[in-house]
């Protein structure tokens, strides 16, 4: 099972980016799956997670500026990013829990590069 995020890039300060990550393969069932990020220097941390009902979870610092939604047909989640401040660049990642070929597992794409600079 592969994901792929794409939406990233650089963004003015006050700027917003919708970030997109699409799980891929056979044979597969995504339960959870969730935006996780990794600033320079600091260790990953988690935005928001989704489940298959649509229930989300956010880390509170996070609440109110982004948002996380799902397309369960297209495997695919979302993350809608406002106001976004310098403090946000960072690679930003989707994980998820999976069932794969009857076992149990998990998945995380390769990031992609939010830049927030004027």
């Amino acid at each position: 099972v592969q994901l792929v995020e794409s939406g990233g890039g650089v963004v003015q300060p006050g700027g917003s980016l919708r970030l997109s990550c699409q799980a891929s393969g056979t044979n597969f069932l995504a339960y959870e799956m969730s935006w996780h990020r990794q600033a320079p220097g600091k260790q990953r941390e988690i935005i928001a997670s989704i489940g298959r009902s649509g229930k989300t979870n956010y880390t509170d610092s996070f609440k109110g500026r982004f948002a996380i939604s799902r397309d369960l047909p297209a495997d695919t989640i979302y993350l809608q990013m406002n106001s976004l401040e310098p403090e946000d660049t960072a690679v930003y990642y989707c994980h998820a829990d999976l069932i794969h070929g009857g076992r149990i597992g998990d998945a995380w794409g390769q990031g992609t590069q939010v830049t927030v600079s004027s």
